[in-house]
């Protein structure tokens, strides 16, 4: 696998590489990948940034944390765990009005180390992306609240 494949449009990546996610992340330790799809933003842009996923541990994945899941049938996904419960995770792309439920561990493949927003590195330790996350995952209600309003005014209008 040299180039990456991008992901969809939905957040997903592509089905045709499914089979080899698992098994580049065991071999190299790592995965570097070119984003595309807007369920990142304003975080990672299509086209243009890049995110490094290291293989999942036994370790139970975190708020905030960013993972690389499979979506059931043949889907794998980038977003955001924005709940930890005893079982499983709620999952949200930072661009996404539908949260996710009951992804497991056993769901999760990855998580993300790092990406590369506008040619310049971050790591997901760094002080800026950790203040990013939490105002971000804090201002969500907010967000889809606005975004519903706006959507009531438009249909008012029409």
């Amino acid at each position: 696998m040299s180039e990456p494949v991008p992901a969809s449009g939905d957040g997903s990546l592509p089905t045709e590489e499914i089979h080899s996610y698992e098994s580049y992340l065991k071999e190299y330790g790592s995965l570097t990948y070119r984003n595309k799809g807007t369920s990142m933003l304003p975080l990672l842009k299509e086209g243009r940034d890049l995110f490094t996923v290291v293989p999942k541990t036994s370790r139970r994945c975190e708020k905030y944390d960013v993972v690389l899941y499979r979506r059931p049938p043949e889907k794998y996904v980038l977003h955001r765990i924005i709940r930890v419960r005893d079982d499983d995770y709620v999952i949200l792309g930072d661009n996404c009005l539908k949260k996710e439920y009951g992804i497991t561990d056993g769901d999760i493949i990855g998580v993300m180390t790092s990406f590369v927003r506008k040619g310049r590195e971050y790591s997901v330790s760094d002080w800026r992306y950790r203040l990013y996350s939490r105002v971000w995952c804090a201002a969500h209600p907010l967000w889809i609240f606005l975004y519903r309003v706006k959507r009531f005014v438009l249909n008012r209008l029409k």
